[in-house]
């Protein structure tokens, strides 16, 4: 990015878009970032099968060890740039208390509507079905969701689910709504706590099972609860508030590992082109003493390279 920006760089306002990360948690968790050499990149897809053939390894005293070859298909793909402008008139710059940098709560702004944009990009990517392979997918409706405390078993159909999976999923991101209901389900309540939580037949709810606990129970290394909220509203309407994360409950396997190069099997990731940056120019147009545009911006595209090792539940709750 750095390379092609056309604002000069500030360290500064860099530091600040670089650390300003609060939106942009669970996005970068469950896509992390991988870097790209160049804006244009070539990502490798591998043959599955070749991952789980077994060869004969054996080798004799002065044999020769057998020859393996592994299948791959190079995609082509590119970066995209995401930016915003803010302008900060000049009187602020010279009214602001010592205490108070303009410039640094522009930055901050600014940064917290990429990461935002971000998160919504990649929730939008993970709760939709045609993401996943074939199969890997299901919609649940009445009693199947997990708000139906009598009927649903969640338990059962989450073991069920990623135990048909070649990889086994490791992670989970959730849904604040789907996560609240799932957590005091009785049937994962009653294994979670045998002896506080309720009965799986009854339709009370048990005591709240905390991530951790759910975690070890699904055999997860992670669970990111999705809490952030978007405002669908188009500008100038009355804002209209909606879950970024949905009721939907998405289960990847992933690899912090793996590259564009496919030296492991993950979901996916995010190809970034350096690294996030932020700069200021002045803009005498603005105000009768001018402004300073500020502009923080970065290059990336988020990447699903292997959709067969992950599954999704569809409006896991009502």
């Amino acid at each position: 990015m750095s390379t092609t920006f056309p604002f000069p760089v500030q360290q500064e306002l860099t530091q600040i878009a670089l650390a300003y990360r609060n939106q942009s948690f669970i996005a970068d968790m469950v896509m992390p970032r991988t870097p790209v050499p160049f804006r244009e990149f070539k990502w490798l897809q591998f043959t599955r099968e070749d991952m789980f053939n077994v060869p004969n390894t054996i080798v004799g005293r002065k044999g020769v060890p057998a020859e393996v070859e592994f299948g791959a298909t190079e995609v082509a793909s590119f970066v995209r740039d995401y930016g915003l402008d803010d302008l900060v008139p000049q009187e602020d710059l010279l009214s602001a208390p010592s205490s108070y940098n303009p410039l640094g709560r522009a930055v901050e702004g600014i940064t917290e509507l990429i990461a935002l944009d971000r998160e919504v990009r990649v929730a939008n990517l993970l709760t939709t079905a045609g993401t996943y392979a074939a199969g890997n997918s299901a919609t649940l409706s009445g009693t199947s969701q997990w708000s139906d405390y009598t009927n649903a078993d969640p338990y059962t159909a989450i073991m069920s689910a990623l135990e048909g999976l070649l990889v086994r999923p490791n992670t989970m991101v959730i849904g604040r709504q789907a996560w609240n209901r799932l957590r005091v389900h009785p049937r994962i309540t009653a294994a979670v706590y045998p002896n506080g939580g309720q009965m799986a037949n009854t339709n009370r709810v048990g005591t709240p099972a905390s991530v951790q606990a759910v975690a070890d129970l699904l055999e997860l290394s992670n669970i990111y609860v999705g809490d952030s909220w978007r405002n669908t509203a188009a500008k100038g309407q009355t804002a209209s508030m909606a879950r970024v994360w949905g009721k939907h409950a998405a289960f990847l396997h992933l690899n912090p590992v793996a590259g564009i190069r496919g030296e492991a099997i993950t979901f996916g990731y995010t190809a970034q082109f350096g690294t996030r940056v932020a700069g200021s120019i002045p803009e005498p147009n603005v105000g009768l003493r001018g402004a300073q545009r500020v502009r923080v911006g970065e290059s990336v595209r988020e990447v699903v390279c292997a959709n067969d090792v992950g599954y999704l539940f569809l409006n896991a709750v009502a």
